[in-house]
């Protein structure tokens, strides 16, 4: 039995934002995708599993499964199911190519309320597009769209068919080109323009005289004997003026019936025809030689024409007849009393307001234009107004006078009413006058216009707008209204998205369409009811399109309505799904081309080098179009080749799972792809424009470009001028098409250009069909060179065109060598054109009784030096290298010829190097801010700066790759990174020496291994050209700093590897901060890891190590990432340090700790909860023995290194009850070194430490108004501001959260104690009374509530403790119980959400919600929380340390917790509201709800976390969110309480998430 194949599985990886929309570049993203391959590729779509959009959401996608036809309205539906821990991935099999889109659908997600809230209704988002390109063939060579060379052949001058047709393909085909595009080949109608279709079901008789059969012969002997794939136009928008169809179906066009508001411009082409036949009548000229005798004509017209047919009726109101009717109305009480505007104070208003409100309320007419008088006023609104004026029409009280007076009012309004339509009319007159003026003084008068000659019945004055059926008997059936049809047209920078025959425009009536004469317009209406025949008929002809030709160019793409383009294109791709679809789009939008491309999943649109004026302009269009730079960044993820898809089916459409390793590619928006002609058959070739010469490299250049190419029939054979596509009736000829069938064009000279070009269109397809994606455009004076190379092999071809335009003589214009760095190249040819550009010989080709071209050839040029220089080549041109030369050469970059194993070599093996690194290690290759690393060095080392940028943030990887990200992403060759790498090695040394230092010490010998695998992918790229050591700069970088991210993740719980990205790159933060740093060890007397409080200034030295922080921190960063050693070192350093039955808010490597923080120790005592409860075997650390610091028990204080240090030993369980005791019998001390050495900003009372328990409540009392001994700890600064020792926020009293902590501790120990696993059963009071901890909890328990909390009714006030005159928010609980100055314990505050975490049982679950709602909406900023109720007279949100001013608040950064916006107590909010709002919620959709309650409020800290280059989320900003300049960028606490909130969501049980 045969193996099974085994395939990999290739997926675009199209993140979706929370709105749904792509998390892409651009706006909008453009997704245009490769053609479908065999085996397919997959699209997977990405969502964040708490989206917003995930909520009762799906995901909607009309991309058909294997098998299935497209239908544009048949989505797919799939079910997005909320995830707290994970993305969704959804993957959609590609089998056809096309223009798709998906949209998701949800049900936002109500406001958070404890009350009842209006469900919201069901949303969808906008409509979103994937186009993917087709799939292009000949034979079994895979032909993409950026290898076709297409030529454009108008079919009428193609000759006999098929003698003609053939030698003209075969000489088409000898020359290089892969396809035609054939102008209409349908019957044409009386104009004789192929694009006036005659009849779009039958093709041209006397071409092909047997139809169909004919055309099918024709596309087949194209495709096999020929090698070329055919591309057709298709005319949507018009039809020729006799198309017999017409007759029988005039409502497929825009006719006084169907398109009633064009009655005034129909009224008034014709009579501009009238008096263009009445000129000799009237006395006015008919020959025009000058503008005088226009402007008597024009005077006539305003006589004759347009007072003749009283145009200003279709604007205004019949004043007389609507004032009668009016009256009658008003006199009848025939009156609308519910008219909208009516007021009772309309008798006091202006003429103008009358007149104005009659006109907005009371004229249902003017919506649109139509018949006379159409704008009118309704009587029963007028008769409103009259009823306001005069009082209701009393037959018996109101008489004739009355009748009159009404009469008068209301005539006079009326006219009123109608003088801004007199100068709307106005304007329309003087806009129609002057066009008229202007295209016939064009057409008549001026040099460079066509002078028509005099005016006649068969030559009008004005090109008719309309045309007029014949009647017959066809005719005669119809209604007369319906037979003249509006022609087609186009105007001067018009809306794209507007229909200019539509009710909405006045472009007929205002003579702004430039006509075609041999064209009506066709009408669709919005759909195929509207139509019925056309759409059947126009459908039937495009797919009969379909069936021959591998593509369309879309004629009028801009004018064609999208909605009938959609469908047009639906249906040719049911026939022919490869359909390649090129259009022509002059929407002056570049927003409006990627609608019109996304909606129909356009391949290219057209542009054209001969549209540009000078090389400068050419250079730009050719750079546009020429790819990506050379050097140009890896986009995809190296590791995305990893990955194992799942083999359940559940990534997939219904298709069989795919084997193999997964390919992941990200999608990169794509710009409009071009199909770039050099000279297109509706403009004016070289010979005409600029300079015959140019030819040559104008079309060298396009062929050069990273996109589809063309030209046309007669660019080559250089043509004197453009060929007249109506009048002209001569064939072509070429000298190529006299090849004999068996003969081969030679490449290099010929006559023309065609030998050269048939190199250049072969190159073009070999760099198209290969991928040469990288290119390098320079313009150098009448010079443009070309570098376009294989990204992966590094070969390339080389162009040197010297452009010929008017004035440029016949010199080489001092061009300089070129030095091709790095790289060799071998000359291929060099050519430059000559041709015969006399008058005598433009003239004999334009009148010969054939088209052809002056007489040119094509030349060999000698002389063109191809030097080699070491590593480098150096190309010199020769003297003689006149404008219209070319040179071509081949190149390669020997250093980097196997640059595809090279790109393999760099980015393998990262992670075998980082395997035996452990997060102590990561935390030196990853991180390590400036400050850190200075301090380790004694100053040596540093941070890298990177010149006109900055110095990094980080030593380690991550410095680099938060520059590079972006950098990447956008393709930034042009960044100061990249100009410094490609300037020197530094950077590449920098980070290997830095390596290799830290690897000669014993604690970070693990660093070798990568300091190694760096050195060595590094010296790999050492050799090549400094214009690609940006790209695999980048690529080491990537690699390297992946495989240090994944092996970080990998020594982390499941929780973090298993969870989203977000939690992931949280848990990072755990290694940024936890390190070695000599001066800020957690033990005086050996080094070992510390955590950082933030960074960079938190980092070293005293400043590193905080209690509190530290206390705060460790429970996410440590405990819940799996870090149980660390966070383990981290609880015996405390305990070790306990003093006074706290631990120090300073820690200083022990030596020198200060106690000084109350909150401190209940957070310490919380973590030893958590440590016991989460980390494997977490009951054993109480037993744990620990050497003291400090005598237990005693006060006493002696330097680390005294022989009392370290003597005495306690169990984990001894400091616990340490801790509990030393509080329970109260403490008075005075802070050891008190005085202006310890703290040089305090008063004297602030070293007094003083804390009591109350033992009616419990609750613990402590702190002072000199101090602040909780984390709200900022001390008054300024002498100036007269702060200086005053607190901020002293917080004395019994602040909220540690009476949480305090319950929490309480309630633990004695279950452990009633468990047999903790043998202290309580603590003794001052008194001597024992308390036992559940006694101690009781009391707390039964008095909180009554303490802290403030109820929303004041009526409750007298069941609690409360002050009413001082209460500011009611439905909260105090931040502080019983502090010095009483208004502060009903400050709002975020505190209290730490009691709820840890004490919930002290909380009424109703009043705990009430309290969260009211937080939420006073507190909740963007990514913090305000420190203080924004409505309190002590807000102030800013924070700058800096400030020097006299203002006591806020001086020298007092306001530090006044207001600012702290992230870490989000964390605690947020695990509160969890927590509460399951408590009441009984359905799996309500606990979903309150998942998504909770991530809807993490987005700013998803966001700040991916944007930040610290890789992290900062200690604070100031108000709404913005920049805190004094904040430490990354903190640890802010981080790591999020990741708790993570631990919390992965322990409920919510039914419907995972």
């Amino acid at each position: 039995m045969a193996p099974q194949q085994v395939h990999n599985n290739t997926v675009y990886l199209l993140p979706l934002k929370d709105d749904g929309s792509p998390a892409l570049h651009g706006d909008p993203p453009y997704i245009y995708l490769s053609p479908p391959t065999v085996p397919h590729y997959s699209i997977r779509f990405k969502i964040d599993g708490t989206s917003s959009i995930c909520r009762e959401g799906s995901l909607w996608v009309n991309i058909p499964a294997k098998g299935e036809l497209f239908d544009r309205k048949t989505f797919k539906e799939y079910k997005l199911k909320p995830s707290f821990n994970d993305s969704i991935k959804i993957d959609v099999p590609i089998y056809a190519a096309g223009a798709f889109s998906f949209y998701c659908t949800y049900t936002p997600l109500p406001p958070f309320t404890t009350g009842k809230v209006e469900t919201p209704k069901p949303t969808r988002t906008q409509t979103y597009y994937i186009d993917i390109s087709p799939s292009l063939h000949i034979g079994k060579q895979r032909v993409p769209l950026d290898s076709i060379s297409l030529i454009s052949a108008l079919s009428k001058f193609m000759g006999h068919y098929p003698d003609n047709w053939d030698r003209h393909l075969h000489g088409i085909s000898e020359r290089g080109y892969n396809m035609v595009h054939f102008t209409p080949l349908m019957m044409r109608g009386d104009s004789n323009s192929p694009y006036s279709i005659y009849d779009q079901h039958t093709f041209d008789k006397d071409v092909f005289p047997r139809g169909e059969q004919d055309i099918e012969d024709l596309t087949k002997k194209m495709e096999h004997d020929y090698r070329l794939l055919c591309m057709t136009d298709v005319v949507f928008n018009h039809t020729a003026n006799n198309s017999k169809w017409l007759e029988q179906h005039p409502e497929a066009g825009y006719n006084m019936n169907s398109a009633p508001h064009l009655q005034p411009a129909y009224e008034f082409d014709s009579a501009l025809l009238r008096f263009s036949s009445n000129l000799t009548s009237l006395g006015l000229p008919t020959h025009l030689a000058n503008e005088a005798d226009l402007c008597r004509i024009m005077e006539g017209m305003k006589v004759h024409v347009i007072g003749a047919i009283k145009l200003w009726e279709f604007y205004i109101c019949d004043v007389d007849n609507d004032t009668q009717a009016i009256v009658a109305a008003w006199m009848s009480h025939n009156v609308d009393l519910d008219a909208p505007g009516i007021s009772d104070d309309m008798p006091s208003w202006s003429v103008k307001q009358k007149a104005d409100w009659l006109r907005e309320f009371a004229c249902p007419g003017k919506d649109r234009m139509g018949e006379r008088f159409r704008r009118h006023i309704a009587p029963q609104r007028g008769a409103a107004m009259l009823q306001r004026l005069f009082g209701q029409y009393n037959s018996r009280g109101n008489g004739a006078g009355d009748e009159r007076a009404a009469y008068g009012t209301m005539h006079r309004f009326l006219n009123e009413v109608n003088l801004d339509w007199y100068r709307e009319y106005d304007a329309d007159v003087a806009a129609a006058m002057e066009q008229i003026f202007n295209r016939t003084k064009y057409m008549r008068i001026d040099e460079h216009g066509p002078r028509v000659g005099d005016i006649t019945i068969l030559n009008p004055l004005i090109e008719t707008y309309f045309t007029r059926l014949p009647i017959n008997e066809t005719t005669l059936t119809h209604d007369p209204n319906s037979l003249a049809l509006a022609n087609n047209g186009w105007v001067w920078a018009a809306d794209v998205m507007r229909d200019n025959a539509g009710p909405k425009s006045k472009v007929y009536l205002r003579r702004e369409l430039i006509v075609w004469g041999d064209c009506v317009k066709l009408r669709y209406g919005s759909g195929p009811d509207d139509s019925p025949f056309l759409w059947k008929f126009m459908t039937e002809y495009t797919q009969l399109m379909a069936k021959h030709f591998h593509g369309f160019r879309i004629d009028n793409c801009h004018s064609t309505p999208l909605h009938v383009a959609e469908h047009m294109l639906d249906s040719a791709r049911q026939v022919q799904p490869n359909l390649v679809i090129a259009a022509e789009l002059f929407s002056g939008d570049e927003k409006m081309d990627f609608i019109y491309c996304q909606k129909l999943g356009i391949s290219f649109l057209i542009r054209e080098a001969m549209q540009c004026w000078s090389t400068a302009e050419v250079s730009k269009l050719v750079h546009i179009n020429c790819g990506r730079p050379i050097g140009s960044f890896e986009i995809d993820d190296v590791y995305s080749a990893d990955v194992k898809p799942p083999g359940d089916g559940s990534l997939t459409n219904g298709s069989a799972p795919p084997q193999g390793k997964t390919i992941i590619h990200r999608i990169v928006p794509s710009k409009i792809h071009a199909l770039l002609m050099d000279c297109t058959h509706d403009n004016e070739t070289p010979v005409q424009r600029r300079d015959g010469r140019d030819t040559l490299p104008n079309s060298a250049l396009v062929a050069m470009c990273a996109s589809a190419a063309g030209s046309v029939f007669g660019m080559d054979e250089l043509y004197p001028q453009l060929i007249e596509l109506v009048h002209e009736t001569r064939p072509y000829t070429s000298p190529y098409s006299n090849l004999k069938p068996d003969e081969s064009l030679r490449i290099g000279p010929s006559e023309g250009t065609g030998g050269v070009q048939r190199l250049m269109n072969q190159l073009h397809s070999i760099m198209g069909m290969d991928g040469y994606d990288e290119s390098f455009v320079h313009h150098d004076g009448e010079y443009i060179t070309v570098h376009r190379l294989h990204p992966k092999s590094r070969r390339g071809y080389y162009l040197i065109a010297h452009t010929a335009f008017p004035g440029y003589g016949n010199g080489n214009a001092g061009f300089p060598p070129q030095v091709l760095a790095g790289t060799k190249a071998k000359s291929m040819g060099a050519w430059n054109l000559e041709c015969d550009q006399s008058w005598e010989a433009k003239h004999a080709a334009i009148n010969d009784p054939k088209l052809r071209g002056i007489p040119s050839k094509t030349l060999d040029l000698k002389g063109v030096k191809c030097d080699s220089h070491g590593e480098d080549t150096v190309i010199t041109v020769p003297e003689k290298f006149p404008p219209g030369s070319i040179a071509m050469f081949e190149t390669w970059i020997p250093n980097a010829e196997h640059s595809e194993g090279l790109d393999k070599f760099v980015t393998s093996g990262a992670p075998e190097a980082f395997a035996k690194c452990n997060l102590i290690d990561l935390n030196a290759i990853l991180y390590r801010a400036d400050s850190e690393e200075r301090a380790s060095s004694g100053g040596a080392d540093g941070a890298y700066t990177i010149p006109n940028y900055g110095q990094l943030v980080y030593c380690g990887l991550q410095g680099w790759w938060s520059v590079l990200r972006d950098v990447v992403a956008s393709n930034d060759l042009g960044h100061p990174i990249s100009n410094h790498l490609r300037e020197g090695p530094w950077a590449m040394d920098y980070i290997v020496g830095r390596l290799d230092k830290f690897a000669q010490r014993d604690i970070y010998r693990s660093l070798a291994g990568p300091a190694d695998w760096l050195r060595s992918r590094f010296e790999a790229i050492r050799k090549l050209p400094s214009f690609l050591l940006p790209r695999y700069f980048a690529l080491v970088i990537r690699a390297a700093y992946r495989a240090a991210f994944d092996r970080s993740i990998a020594q982390m719980n499941t929780n973090v590897q298993h969870g989203q990205h977000f939690l992931k790159k949280l848990a990072m933060v755990s290694v940024q901060m936890q390190g070695y740093m000599e001066n800020a060890s957690l033990w005086p007397n050996k080094l070992s890891p510390s955590l950082a409080a933030g960074l960079p200034h938190f980092a070293q030295d005293w400043a590193r190590c905080w209690g509190r922080d530290t206390m705060i921190a460790m429970r996410g960063l440590l405990l819940c990432t799996g870090r149980v050693a660390d966070a383990k070192e981290h609880l015996l350093c405390f305990a070790s340090l306990v003093k006074h039955g706290m631990i120090p808010n300073l820690l200083g490597s022990g030596k020198l700790p200060r106690y000084n923080s109350r909150d401190s120790v209940w957070f310490f005592l919380q973590n030893i909860q958590d440590f016991v409860n989460l980390a494997p075997d977490g009951a054993k650390i109480l037993q744990e023995q620990v050497k003291r610091r400090f005598t237990p028990y005693n006060d006493e204080s002696f330097a680390w290194d005294d022989a009392r240090a370290y003597t005495k030993s306690s169990s984990i369980e001894d400091v616990i009850q340490e801790c509990l005791q030393r509080h329970a019998s109260g403490m008075h001390f005075r802070e050891y070194n008190a005085g202006p050495n310890l703290d040089s900003q305090m008063k004297s009372d602030g070293f007094n430490i003083d804390i009591e328990v109350d033992w009616s409540t419990g609750i613990i009392y402590g702190g002072n108004e000199h101090n602040c001994g909780t984390w709200m700890d900022k001390m008054g600064e300024s002498t100036k501001a007269n702060n200086k020792g005053e607190p901020g926020t002293s917080r004395d009293g019994a602040p909220v959260e540690i009476t949480g902590l305090l319950y929490s501790a309480l309630k633990w120990v004695s279950e452990l104690n009633a468990a047999g696993h903790f043998k202290y059963a309580g603590v003794t009071a001052s008194d001597d009374k024992l308390i036992t901890y559940s006694t101690w909890a009781a009391l707390l328990k039964k008095s909180f509530e009554h303490c802290y909390y403030i109820p929303t009714d004041p009526t409750d006030f007298p069941n609690y403790d409360v002050d009413a005159k001082i209460v500011n928010r009611k439905g909260i609980y105090k931040d502080v119980y019983k502090g010095k100055k009483a208004y502060r314990d009903y400050q709002l505050r975020p505190n209290f959400c730490i009691a709820m975490c840890v004490a919930p049982e002290l909380f009424d679950p109703a009043h705990a919600l009430g309290a969260l709602q009211v937080a939420d909406k006073a507190l909740l900023g963007p990514t913090g929380m305000a420190t203080l109720d924004p409505s309190d007279m002590e807000y102030h949100p800013d924070y700058i340390n800096s400030d020097d001013s006299d203002d006591f608040q806020i001086a020298k950064g007092r306001n530090y917790h006044q207001g600012p916006e702290w992230l870490w107590p989000r964390g605690f909010f947020l695990r509160a509201l969890l927590k509460f709002d399951l408590m009441r919620r009984k359905t799996p959709e309500e606990k979903v709800e309150a998942f998504q309650q909770v991530t809807k409020r993490l987005r700013g800290c998803t966001q700040q976390i991916h944007d930040s280059p610290w890789a992290g989320l900062t200690e604070l900003t100031n108000r709404a969110g913005s920049f805190c300049g004094d904040s430490c960028p990354s903190q640890a606490w802010s981080a790591g309480c999020i990741i708790d909130l993570y631990d919390d969501a992965s322990k409920y049980s919510t039914e419907t998430l995972h």
